[in-house]
């Protein structure tokens, strides 16, 4: 299930408080998609990761006189918290399928009974798991039967649109975004057979944050680390074309004479650069160079340009733009 349906299917059932584990490859975004749905609901949200969790810290026995009970953690959003505010929110528990068996016990019974040693869970949350698969041989464990069994698990399957989409909206560096469209196959490219993968969350810690930070020099050796050798490789050649790139604020004062490459890599990078700087009171001449470049890079252009700034579907350019290309747009 790709990232938007995802979200709106989990926002659906918040209200009803069915328990869901999120399941995909490493790196897709998974704790992420959860921690905005609780901000996009606004309500609350507690992570909980249970790799790092032992039995004892879901509650310890409190001896009084001839008998005992058992304690609460404090994060645990019982009825009469601090965490009951009316509002309700998300128990978010991160890598459970990496929990051991005596974890996902605790779990199954929190999920089945709504309650952790007596204190019942708070009106109005939900609990969300998240897990890699053992297929992705990431640290996975089998999860119980009747874990399981007591929840709906949800596939995340990572998509290029939607991906796009979040990087575009977090600031993460244009040259990313377009050699990202240029090789799609490596947004999301796992293999528990290397040591390092192309992924989502790579491409944003590993390459965009490092971009800037390190010199020319050491960009290859630091993206391998992050991606892989042979995404670091591809990445690394794009890069020196994005940097040898047309002056694209020179190709907005003269649209009509700049000159417009051939090469497909090179109008993947410029189709990236020039969306960056399109606003309502250029577009007009963005959108005149856009017609002198193949048709299917003028479409990519001003989609990323849209996709940063919808607003650009007001202008006139747009308009007279997208009827010339309706048989590719609609």
């Amino acid at each position: 299930m790709r990232a938007s349906l995802l979200k709106t299917t989990l926002k659906s059932l918040f209200f009803i408080q069915r328990p869901v584990c999120i399941e995909g490859p490493p790196g897709g975004g998974k704790t992420t998609l959860a921690k905005e749905v609780a901000q996009e609901l606004d309500v609350s949200n507690i992570h909980v990761h249970l790799p790092l969790r032992k039995v004892e810290d879901f509650g310890m026995p409190k001896f009084e006189t001839d008998f005992h009970s058992f304690t609460c953690p404090d994060w645990f959003p019982a009825e009469g918290s601090i965490h009951d505010t009316g509002k309700g929110g998300i128990l978010l528990f991160d890598d459970r399928n990496q929990a051991d068996a005596d974890i996902q016990k605790v779990l199954a019974n929190i999920i089945h009974e709504r309650e952790l040693n007596g204190k019942r869970l708070a009106k109005g949350w939900q609990i969300v798991s998240t897990g890699n698969r053992k297929q992705d041989r990431s640290g996975a464990n089998r999860v119980l039967g009747h874990l399981r069994n007591r929840e709906t698990v949800l596939e995340f399957e990572t998509d290029l649109n939607d991906s796009t989409q979040w990087m575009i909206d977090h600031q993460v560096k244009p040259e990313v975004v377009a050699f990202i469209r240029f090789r799609p196959g490596l947004l999301h490219d796992y293999d528990p057979n290397r040591d390092a993968n192309p992924t989502p969350r790579q491409w944003v810690e590993g390459v965009s944050d490092v971009l800037g930070s390190v010199t020319s020099e050491a960009e290859y050796e630091c993206f391998k680390g992050a991606i892989g050798e042979g995404a670091a490789a591809e990445f690394t050649g794009f890069m020196r074309i994005w940097r040898k790139l047309p002056n694209p604020d020179a190709i907005l004062l003269n649209p009509n004479t700049a000159d417009v490459p051939s090469d497909p890599a090179t109008l993947y990078a410029l189709s990236g650069s020039l969306a960056q700087r399109l606003t309502v009171a250029n577009f007009d001449r963005a959108a005149q160079y856009a017609e002198r470049m193949p048709a299917e890079f003028s479409v990519l252009m001003v989609s990323l340009a849209l996709k940063r700034d919808p607003m650009l579907s007001s202008t006139q350019a747009f308009i007279q733009w997208s009827l010339k290309h309706q048989d590719v747009l609609f």
